[in-house]
């Protein structure tokens, strides 16, 4: 074979890592973006990555576009590994046509997302584009219709991470939010369907991209995102840390690793650490924290609807999946947001195999006409649907409060949770002890020459008789009334003799779960 041919060879690969030359990479370097290629380098393990289509082109000749051909044509894609484990990646290089997706390139993408599904590894799409690419018409949004539908068929099947690590607008966005876990970074990133002058033309608001659809606006207010970084340094490494927690897919079983931390500690800290004013608030990742192995909590969506924390952690080497109410926000009560943000990781932990600890210190749902009009029933009922639907393993700790359906939606021992602990000061009743009282008491309290004293006495009876965990347990929707030091201890040995459960659903295509 001639020299000319090995020649040809190199000058394409070279063109093709080239992107759009070097003067578009300081562009990026100086906005604070890394290039595409230098994303996979940080994202994959040193020296793994095998990239395939590197000479695709696209075959557009419209609008010019005969002279303004580049090999790869502006996406990167291949596979590697994170931590040694397989994954498939696509990265949108702006310094080509602003990464824009051609017919060419959604192919690219599309034979990515048909491997990853075969072989059973995540798939990792590092978003930095200016969306379909005009010249092309409907051979492009062709291109986004058929990735779409390998999102979804995907689903469920093996992990899916989405990074925005730039612009990503109009139809782009629904890529990434079929996908599980969505990354964004501060100052550089944004999405939104659609942008500021068509909101201007249409609604006549004045917004700002960052507002509408930057990081921080979709970390705390619309929940589209779960992370938040400050740079693609830092977006990289979460990732890499994420796919710690993960199993590559939905028949792999959930990773393990070695622990010095004992299965059987105890921490009498627990003891005190939950207030015994019922109205007090307290942080429930203190208690997290000291259940876990070595006190590490990965947690999701920390911005979100804050009154609930989900996230993942290990007990005894094993991921787990924890969602506990949150006492410091909103009291711990459960809202629209919130009853989401939980319905989706439940199902996530559900699809992927990963045992759900919950801690429960609920109120109840959140009043209000907002919440009413907002359609706070069907919502709730979203995270009720999922605890419900959910086959693993599934432990409730009741740290304090249990009213009413809240009761019931946080993993209650009706929903087909395995095993239920609470602690002994644990309140599980229709409602609070106060309220019992003014209801079942009114007219005696009325009538009453001096009604506090009788609210007073009435509201330590209710609370002897209802607001306990004794009458639950009596009934056996509590399995055991621990204390709170002996809580590591127990729910290891709980998932323990968890880890051959089989669980059925009745036979059907699949459920309508109140969207």
């Amino acid at each position: 074979m001639s020299n000319k041919r090995f020649e040809e060879v190199r000058e394409r690969h070279a063109r093709a890592e080239a992107g759009g030359g070097a003067e578009r990479r300081e562009r990026q370097h100086s906005e604070g973006k890394l290039a595409a290629r230098e994303r996979i380098e940080l994202l994959l393990d040193e020296g793994s990555f095998e990239e395939l289509d590197k000479l695709v082109r696209h075959r557009s000749r419209n609008f010019g576009m005969d002279e303004n051909v580049v090999d790869g044509d502006g996406f990167v894609t291949g596979h590697g590994t994170v931590h040694g484990r397989r994954v498939f990646v696509f990265a949108q290089d702006f310094t080509v046509l602003g990464g824009s997706l051609s017919e060419s390139n959604a192919q690219k993408i599309v034979k990515i997302m048909d491997l990853a599904l075969k072989v059973g590894a995540p798939l990792i799409g590092l978003n930095d584009s200016g969306g379909a690419r005009i010249q092309e018409g409907v051979a492009s949004l062709a291109g986004y219709a058929d990735i779409f539908l390998r999102n979804t068929l995907s689903s469920g099947v093996i992990p899916q991470i989405s990074a925005i690590m730039g612009p990503c607008a109009g139809g782009a966005v629904y890529s990434p939010a079929l996908t599980d876990f969505v990354f964004m970074v501060e100052d550089t990133s944004y999405m939104f369907v659609t942008g500021p002058d068509v909101v201007k033309t249409v609604t006549h608001e004045d917004v700002t991209k960052e507002h509408l659809g930057g990081a921080i606006t979709h970390n705390t207010i619309s929940g589209v995102a779960q992370f938040l970084a400050r740079d693609d340094q830092e977006c990289l490494r979460q990732i890499r840390e994420l796919l710690t927690f993960l199993p590559s897919n939905n028949l792999d079983g959930v990773p393990r690793i070695t622990t010095k931390d004992s299965s059987d500690r105890a921490d009498p800290e627990l003891d005190t650490l939950i207030p015994e004013e019922s109205n007090k608030p307290y942080d429930i990742r203190d208690v997290i924290h000291r259940v876990v192995d070595d006190g590490y909590f990965f947690e999701i969506a920390s911005q979100f609807a804050r009154n609930l924390v989900i996230g993942y952690a290990r007990m005894a080497g094993q991921t787990i999946g924890i969602v506990a109410n949150q006492p410091a926000h909103l009291a711990g009560c459960l809202d629209i947001d919130s009853s989401t943000k939980g319905a989706r990781f439940v199902r996530f932990c559900d699809a992927f195999q990963i045992p759900i600890l919950t801690f429960e210190d609920v109120p109840g749902f959140l009043p209000g006409t907002a919440q009413e009009f907002g359609g706070i029933i069907r919502h709730g009922a979203k995270l009720l649907y999922a605890y419900a639907e959910a086959t693993v393993p599934k432990v409730t700790v009741i740290t304090r409060k249990a009213y009413g359906g809240a009761y019931c939606v946080m993993g209650s021992k009706h929903l087909r949770t395995d095993v239920n602990f609470a602690y002994p000061c644990a309140e599980i009743a229709v409602m609070g002890a106060e309220s019992a009282v003014n209801v079942l008491y009114r007219r005696e309290l009325l009538a009453a020459p001096n009604p506090n004293e009788v609210r007073k006495t009435k509201i330590g009876e209710y609370r002897d008789m209802f607001a306990s965990p004794f009458e639950a347990a009596e009934r056996g929707y509590i399995d055991d009334v621990i204390e709170p030091r002996e809580t590591r201890p127990k729910v290891i040995a709980a998932f323990r003799m968890l880890e051959n459960k089989v669980d059925t659903m009745p036979k059907k295509k699949h459920g309508c779960i109140p969207l």
